[in-house]
């Protein structure tokens, strides 16, 4: 049993990393090619889009790789939703204040009670 957890684990995996090189090399495709002046509303969804998924599935592996090495080679299949939620809410977090950046709306305390309300979110998951 133990050795079906391990192949899901490693095919979710590098199901992730193919997601996350596609992601990455779309969102330089976006940083290179596309002007945000020109296309405003097209331009500018498919950064953030881009940068999103880019930035969740890194973080994602990156929490789970954390994980299975903090846990001294225990399967981190347990911990992958957890990893999964985290790499979303920091994605989101990120995504939110350069929105707010490119709105020019950004000020400290935004940023800080945004970062607070990301905290408390993943507070209740952490205490459910």
């Amino acid at each position: 049993m133990v050795k079906g957890v391990n192949m899901t684990l490693k095919s979710y995996l590098w199901g992730l990393r193919i997601i996350a090189l596609i992601s990455v090399i779309s969102w330089v495709i976006v940083i290179v090619n596309i002007d945000p002046d020109v296309s405003v509303f097209v331009g500018q969804g498919l950064f953030f889009v881009s940068m999103f998924a880019m930035l969740s599935s890194t973080l994602t592996l990156f929490f789970t790789w954390m994980r299975k090495t903090m846990s001294g080679g225990e399967s981190a299949f347990v911990h992958l939703g957890m990893s999964l939620r985290q790499g979303i809410l920091i994605s989101l977090l990120v995504i939110v204040l350069l929105f707010f950046q490119r709105l020019q709306i950004l000020v400290w305390w935004d940023g800080l009670l945004l970062a607070a309300g990301f905290f408390l979110i993943e507070l209740y998951f952490l205490t459910r």
